[in-house]
């Protein structure tokens, strides 16, 4: 199929309004995901402007923070999303207020469980 364009997915611009009622609302993928169209920055050249800042964050995990397969917890995603809020011109601390508090991980113990 050389030479014909494949159809792309419109979804729309995030107008102002809608940015910032996600950013108020949440969820967190979806606001990254409008604050990034509104900005108008593909994820390359976020990736760029990240390393610019310092900040390593490869191009899959952007990819999965705006989709909601994972979202940024350690320390150093913490960080690479202060900058990735500078960068994509939100208020500080908007996306992060998003993410509400860490996951559990791995197995946990319940208090008058037996042990496995």
């Amino acid at each position: 199929m050389t030479g014909q364009r494949t159809p792309t997915i419109d979804r729309g611009r995030a107008t102002g309004r809608d940015l910032g009622q996600l950013l108020e609302t949440g969820p967190f993928a979806e606001a990254l995901r409008a604050a990034i169209r509104a900005r108008g920055l593909g994820l390359e050249r976020i990736r760029y402007r990240l390393r610019g800042r310092g900040t390593t964050v490869s191009l899959a995990t952007l990819s999965h923070w705006q989709s909601g397969r994972c979202r940024p917890e350690r320390p150093e995603s913490l960080r690479a999303l202060r900058n990735l809020e500078q960068i994509l011109g939100v208020p500080d601390g908007s996306l992060r207020r998003l993410l509400g508090p860490p996951r559990p991980r791995g197995q946990f113990h319940q208090p008058g469980q037996p042990l496995p």
